[in-house]
């Protein structure tokens, strides 16, 4: 197990040996390789569950929340790219979460309690990632062979056979090109979708709007806090740190850039599919908005070909979601197995990460399998990871670090946040949890649909 951080009055020789850090998180990158890092993820097909997410707060709440949730997650991300960069000044580089949060905060429990949450953000994501994926190769499938046999699990292992092959991609820095690729195919499939939903909107197939809350109170509340948490995960990574370590240093201004690159796709396509899959479907919106436009039945509501096209993209951009999602644990399974000394192709380094990184995947995959429960998913992901790393962290992390004066609105903001989304982190833990649970009664175990 990991074991915390002491503090170090030569950090580059401490990362010298660190296979973690040398392999897994080398730092070459420039400000645009951390905009392409941003944007896979945070803009990704979860953007499919806003419409969803929608239906449980309304138009009017919908966009409040969607927009407070973006410029708080922004200048939560900007503040903790201002702590990483003073804390590089000073001459202590951290390329880690939970090493940056226990170093700041003074505590050895706040490191191990970032690796559990990370772990848990990172699994659920890859969970979540493999999920989604085999239902968009069974969504193709159905589409080509209705009465075909293959069953969702068995396109889940298909995925995860090859997320095993991409997994083998040694460092963050390595995945540039693809989440470059990745921030194309999200635009991509977006617009496909919005026209989609146009298209079905105006034609004579068109379903009944229906924009009603749910009746009764505690439900709608619980709904609310639900929708909250999914808007949560969707803005959340929890990887800012290690993102910037990706950056070849001095890491000053660079990360900024690379925000606001990520923003400027996040609300093209945010606002975008929540406004055109809400409009259309309301309160009957499906956790993966393409599924709405494929209704079981009844004619296809829109042409197959940009549907085919959508799904297509989807799936691509997953396997890039998954890969950027697993580097916290692959960096820390590097740590413990790797000899920085022996190179990082070499048969003693090449073996175990072959194994334990094949492992890794193989359990997320096989987790997808059994539980497959996307929307629900989301929305603990979002709850119990995302709120306390992104909402959280980052505002009492720059208290500490910059010791704001009580008399500032700096030092009010920040405490503002962090007692207003504990609170919501609390309640979308319960309602979460509440869903999940009921969830439970409408499943098998690897059941063949995704349950909404």
């Amino acid at each position: 197990m990991a074991e915390p951080p002491e503090r170090d009055p030569f950090p580059e020789f401490r990362l010298d040996s660190d296979a973690g850090a040398t392999f897994v998180l080398e730092s070459k990158g420039k400000w645009w390789h951390a905009g392409f890092h941003l944007t896979t993820a945070i803009v990704g097909p979860t953007i499919l569950t806003l419409p969803y997410a929608f239906r449980g707060l309304g138009w009017g709440l919908g966009f409040l929340c969607l927009t407070v949730l973006g410029c708080v997650t922004f200048y939560s991300y900007y503040l903790m790219s201002k702590v990483l960069e003073h804390c590089e000044k000073a001459g202590r580089r951290h390329i880690r979460f939970r090493e940056l949060a226990a170093d700041v905060l003074g505590s050895g429990w706040m490191f191990y309690f970032v690796i559990f949450i990370q772990t848990a953000i990172n699994t659920g994501v890859g969970i979540g990632a493999i999920l989604l994926a085999g239902e968009c190769l069974k969504i193709m499938y159905e589409n080509l062979s209705p009465n075909g046999s293959l069953k969702l699990y068995e396109f889940i292992e298909m995925v995860t056979v090859v997320m095993i092959v991409l997994s083998q991609l040694p460092s963050f820095h390595s995945l540039r090109h693809i989440n470059f690729a990745s921030l194309l195919l999200c635009l991509g499939y977006t617009f496909l979708m919005v026209g989609a939903c146009i298209n079905a909107g105006l034609s004579k197939n068109a379903p009944p709007r229906d924009y009603s809350l749910e009746p009764s109170g505690s439900s709608r509340v619980f709904s609310a806090f639900t929708s909250i948490s999914i808007i949560a995960a969707i803005f959340g990574n929890g990887i800012l740190p290690e993102i910037q370590a990706t950056l070849a240093p001095p890491a000053t201004g660079k990360m900024v850039k690379g925000l606001l690159m990520c923003y400027t796709v996040a609300f093209l396509t945010f606002y975008s599919a929540a406004v055109s899959g809400y409009w259309v479907f309301g309160n009957n919106s499906n956790s993966n908005i393409l599924k709405s436009l494929m209704p079981d039945e009844g004619p296809s509501l829109a042409p197959t070909i940009v549907l085919g096209l959508a799904v297509v993209f989807v799936l691509l951009q997953l396997l890039a979601i998954g890969l950027v999602y697993s580097q916290v644990a692959y960096e820390i399974m590097e740590k413990q197995s790797a000899d920085v000394k022996q190179g990082m192709f070499s048969k003693r380094n090449l073996i175990p990460r072959l194994i334990l990184r094949s492992l890794y995947v193989i359990f997320c995959g096989f987790m997808a399998a059994m539980l497959p429960f996307f929307g629900d998913i989301s929305g603990v992901v979002g709850a119990i990871g995302f709120i306390p790393l992104d909402f959280i962290l980052p505002m009492l992390l720059y208290n500490m670090t910059y010791k704001p004066s009580r008399s500032t609105l700096t030092y009010w903001i920040n405490l503002s946040i962090i007692i207003v989304f504990t609170g919501v982190g609390i309640m979308g833990s319960f309602s979460s949890i509440r869903k999940l649970v009921l969830d439970a009664n409408k499943f098998k175990l690897f059941s063949s649909d995704v349950v909404d």
